[in-house]
């Protein structure tokens, strides 16, 4: 399961690769699309890159283009599949969340029964 922070950078790179198994961008280009009320550094864009190359996700190579640091970037095929995996995820976390909130209320309403019939 990816970090907070290694979900945020493979969702900027899988929208930066745009349906593409690869690309060619800067540093700048990921952070501008990370969330802005996370604090990243070039440091922890490059630790969670490592992460996501280590877990089978990517892999990159860093390069220089014009004096400009630039990584290229091939997705895998756990990368590839980042946005099925993703909304299949967020359907389980709501199923689990529907399946707690049937269960309260069926405990709820059994409670109510067992005051009535008790007199509680």
């Amino acid at each position: 399961m990816l970090s907070r922070c290694e979900n945020d950078v493979m969702r900027a790179v899988y929208c930066l690769c745009d349906g593409t198994d690869g690309c060619l961008i800067s540093p700048l280009d990921i952070m501008s699309i990370l969330p802005a009320g996370r604090k990243y550094s070039y440091e922890r864009l490059d630790d969670a890159l490592y992460a996501l190359q280590t877990d089978g996700y990517l892999d990159v190579i860093s390069s220089e283009r014009k004096g400009e640091k630039m990584y290229v970037i091939s997705l895998k095929e756990s990368g590839l599949a980042y946005k099925r995996k993703e909304k299949q995820r967020r359907q389980d976390v709501l199923y689990k969340i529907f399946l707690g909130l049937i269960g309260a209320t069926a405990t709820f309403i059994f409670g109510l029964i067992l005051k009535a019939i008790f007199g509680g």
